[in-house]
């Protein structure tokens, strides 16, 4: 098994938990419903990225470990929602987990198929953001990635950390890891201090 492979299985996990304790908290699903967001956070990202770059059929489809990893997570979740349904942080932190990792291996992906460096980055920070995206518009909420924490910007310099140290000659493990846990720094960061991107004059919140 590859290290890509090895961080794309963990950020499925993580997201797969994070979708499925958003259904537990956010919407009150059942069981079908939970697993079944747990899944579509976990694998939307890497699905829409896929189609993007004509990797038909998206990988999802071509290895059955992806599904098989999205469902255990929303199976665990669900076991263990009891404890974590009214608690936001451990929510988000898996959310942040999930980002870092697919935004280094969505970008890798991009890189290995022959995407360019601006195409890379956007589709390893459209990789992370994803299936977030879909989960927030499935329980009637604003995306994540319009409204909150600096969200959409650290998968944004995770994945150029990869695009850039592969231009360089370099696509080692380090970097993937250097790269995750910058957009991971950032995301927790933004989180723990309510940072947001720079909004519009006049709108009533600063950016900070």
């Amino acid at each position: 098994m590859t290290t890509a492979l090895v961080l794309d299985l963990l950020g499925t996990f993580a997201f797969a938990l994070n979708g499925a304790l958003t259904a537990v908290r956010a919407a009150r699903l059942d069981i079908v419903g939970v697993v079944t967001l747990g899944m579509i956070t976990a694998l939307g990202g890497g699905i829409l990225r896929d189609v993007l770059l004509g990797a038909l059929p998206p990988a999802t489809f071509n290895d059955w470990r992806y599904l098989a990893t999205a469902a255990v997570g929303g199976l665990v979740a669900f076991g263990v929602s009891g404890r974590f349904d009214r608690a936001a942080t451990p929510i988000a932190v898996f959310d942040a987990l999930g980002l870092s990792l697919f935004a280094v291996t969505g970008a890798a992906k991009a890189m290995s198929l022959g995407a360019g460096v601006g195409q890379s980055v956007l589709l390893g920070t459209i990789t992370a953001v994803g299936g977030g995206t879909i989960r927030d518009v499935l329980v009637r909420r604003v995306p994540s990635v319009l409204s909150s924490e600096l969200y959409a910007i650290p998968a944004l310099v995770g994945a150029a950390v990869v695009v850039v140290a592969a231009r360089l000659g370099d696509t080692g493990t380090l970097w993937a890891v250097v790269g995750a846990g910058a957009c991971l720094t950032i995301r927790l960061l933004g989180m723990g201090f309510r940072l947001d991107a720079p909004r519009p004059p006049g709108d009533g919140r600063t950016a900070g």
